[in-house]
């Protein structure tokens, strides 16, 4: 095994268990995390504070500017290089998050899909300003509902390349993606927390915002949006629980609504972490609400590390 990965939906305790693991092995964390990339995005992200990260290393946060963008092809070589970097110390990369894209390209590979065509992402821009996103997001659950059950019906750019890569090729980009494989040859250790109860789930991700907004998240967005060059509709204010935040402080909603607006997406969010989750059958799958459960992972776990460490 080359590294452990530990994936989840948002809120099921997937850094608590990594911190776990820390705490037993010579663990460095990999973030597998959209906007832990983002310099600044730091409450509503729950990014590690510098006291955490100088217990436990973490790698690939604060990699780019708020107005930057940051894609899974960026992410992969980044992630390969941390690998390569914490096991040449002697250390195990742990993988966590909940960025289920990067993780599926990371153990499936990037598909060549075709090349962007400027005409026809007019085209489908045209669409969108006349119909709505959702309304071509419906378009898409009819051509390719795997990836429509993947990409929020609000993820214009996601919704935007599923359409022009069938328009291009005749096929979907799920079945691009499908016949894709790695490059690297790593070999991995791979865990999912998936719980069963769902309304356990719910009550832990409104419980988690609210702690978010009591610990400033509103003063953060705040900052964020003060920034040169970083709108409301850029990549990294489309984040859960910041872009309803946005829309508050541009005066298109009261604050109770956004909050209640975010904890609703994010509650999507998670059922579309599952929803990749399910779609992948070599996720080793946990209940981490079960009693004992993080108990029994790290013992699970114990055959894997000894190899990677070279303990016999």
């Amino acid at each position: 095994m080359d590294a452990i990965l530990l994936c989840g939906p948002t809120a099921s305790g997937k850094s608590d268990w990594a911190l776990a693991m820390a705490e037993r092995w010579p663990v460095e964390i990999i973030s597998v995390d959209s906007t832990q990339v983002y310099r600044g995005f730091d409450i509503g992200s729950a990014k590690p504070d510098k006291a955490l990260r100088e217990r436990v290393p973490h790698h690939l946060l604060d990699l780019r500017d708020p107005q930057e963008t940051y894609s899974a092809g960026e992410f992969v070589a980044d992630a390969l290089a941390a690998i390569a970097a914490v096991r040449g110390r002697g250390a195990l990369p742990v993988l966590v998050g909940g960025t289920m894209l990067y993780f599926n390209a990371l153990v499936r590979g990037l598909a060549r899909l075709p090349q962007a065509d400027p005409k026809i992402r007019a085209a489908i821009d045209a669409r969108a300003a006349m119909l709505g996103w959702p309304a071509l997001h419906t378009e898409l659950q009819g051509i390719d509902p795997e990836a429509a059950a993947r990409i929020h019906p609000n993820d214009p750019q996601r919704i935007q390349r599923a359409l022009e890569v069938f328009e291009l090729s005749g096929r979907t980009i799920s079945a691009w993606q499908r016949d894709t494989r790695p490059e690297h040859g790593l070999r991995w250790s791979r865990w999912a927390l998936v719980p069963a109860d769902r309304a356990a789930l719910h009550a832990r991700i409104a419980a988690r915002y609210a702690q978010m907004l009591d610990a400033g998240l509103l003063t953060e967005v705040q900052r964020l949006l003060a920034l040169p060059g970083l709108e409301a509709r850029s990549p990294s204010m489309r984040a859960v629980g910041y872009r309803q935040l946005a829309a508050h402080l541009a005066g298109q909603c009261s604050l109770d609504a956004a909050v209640e607006q975010a904890v609703a997406a994010t509650r999507q969010l998670a059922k579309r972490q599952l929803t990749w989750i399910n779609a992948d059958p070599l996720w080793r799958r946990i209940d981490p609400f079960q009693p004992g459960a993080r108990e029994a992972w790290m013992a699970a776990l114990q055959s894997d590390i000894q190899t990677m460490l070279g303990v016999t």
